[in-house]
């Protein structure tokens, strides 16, 4: 029993919001709050409130650490809207004890009145919490994936293949089967259900009491219906399409990466293939959308001026071009270009390297390339490539 008034803990929740919060951070990264960290975290703030945390039953030891019992963990957790995306194995739990409530409901029409409404105030708090879990982890898989798309973390395009495929698999088209209505054993298909039945009882059930609690079921699981479905729209509009690009741009890319190591190991299509597209993208919406989007929530930007001062370069193509002319026919380009770039800036610059090779792509110069696949290995100032040899004929 909590012998404080409930104002006093609230205002206790608002005076050392700041102890709880970190608490809340700690338990929520552990699972658990270690008695050190706890004595730490109040020295640090100056503020013993250890045994106030226990009086006021936010505190529950565990052995000879604590946590946060589950209805404070909970308000910090909906407070800050972090929420950990729920397996939708855990919705199988709604899916039983809903199940099992309606049976006894439509078993008990006809018994015990006062138990038959503690029923239906039950099987309403089930709807509500599943619902609750279901908007919880939308929200969270949209923001996951978001992040995986604008890729804050820099990560490898191999690790966000990785990721986009797990939340597919693990999340987002199970959550979708939960949600499907035309899915005998999904959780929509039994709230369905459940309206139906509820339905017809509010019209002509005997006693009016229960009559007006069955009104409420029905009403519920309309607006329960609308909501199931725009987060079903979500996953499908927004959340599916958005992450099989991420998938799909970063698969193409590793083939990409695989192709230019070996190019002669397979024998590359026809690259002039005719074929029929519309003027604009299918998912021209949700691109747009999510473009906006982004600008709706301003971050801020750290702009650090770099004091060191680098060599201004500009390549001049035709100075280059006209000295090549002067000695076709070269046997190798790319080493000319290395020889090149050795006799004027005693070093091999990538990028001036790789601007000398854009000369293979005028018109008026004819190249010839070696037929067995003749390579040279060209080392740069930070790197080292294995180019193909090509003669330059006029």
């Amino acid at each position: 029993m909590i012998k404080a008034e409930p104002v006093s803990i609230l205002r206790f929740l608002a005076t050392y919001y700041d102890i709880i919060r970190e608490l809340y951070n700690i338990q929520n990264k552990e699972g658990i709050i270690r008695h050190e960290e706890l004595t730490e975290i109040c020295g640090r703030h100056e503020h013993d409130v250890h045994q106030q945390l226990k009086d006021y039953k936010i505190l529950r030891s565990v052995n000879a650490d604590f946590e946060l019992r589950d209805v404070y963990y909970k308000l910090i957790e909906f407070i800050l809207y972090e929420f950990k995306p729920m397996l939708p194995e855990t919705f199988e739990k709604y899916l039983m004890s809903m199940s099992e409530l309606f049976r006894k409901i439509k078993e008990g029409t006809h018994g015990d009145k006062m138990i038959l409404s503690e029923r239906i105030i039950n099987l309403q708090t089930q709807i509500r919490e599943f619902l609750d879990g279901v908007e919880k982890n939308t929200v969270r898989l949209l923001h996951e994936t978001r992040e995986l798309k604008a890729n804050v973390d820099k990560v490898d395009y191999r690790v966000k293949v990785h990721k986009a495929s797990f939340w597919i698999q693990y999340y987002i088209i199970p959550l979708n089967q939960v949600l499907n209505v035309n899915y005998s054993d999904s959780v929509a298909n039994k709230l369905l259900d459940i309206s139906d039945f509820a339905n017809q009882r509010r019209l002509n059930f005997d006693e009016e009491g229960i009559r007006i609690q069955f009104e409420k079921l029905y009403n519920q699981l309309i607006q329960t219906n609308d909501d199931l479905l725009r987060q079903s729209k979500i996953l499908t509009n927004e959340l599916l399409p958005l992450i099989e690009r991420i998938r799909t741009e970063s698969m193409i890319l590793t083939g990409w990466i695989e192709f230019l190591r070996n190019p002669y190991k397979v024998t590359t299509p026809k690259l002039l293939k005719s074929n029929r597209s519309a003027a604009y993208n299918k998912n021209l919406f949700f691109h747009t959308k999510e473009f906006f989007e982004q600008f709706m929530e301003d971050e801020e930007v750290f702009i650090e001026e770099d004091p060191q001062i680098y060599e201004q370069w500009i390549f001049n193509k035709a100075n280059v071009k006209a000295k090549l002319k002067e000695q076709v026919p070269v046997q190798d380009f790319f080493s000319w270009c290395r020889n090149e770039l050795m006799m004027e800036f005693k070093e091999v610059d990538a990028e001036k390297f790789f601007a000398m090779c854009t000369l293979l792509f005028e018109e008026d110069i004819e190249k010839e390339f070696s037929e067995k696949g003749t390579k040279v290995k060209i080392k740069t100032h930070h790197s080292r490539m294995t180019v193909p040899k090509i003669k330059i004929l006029n």
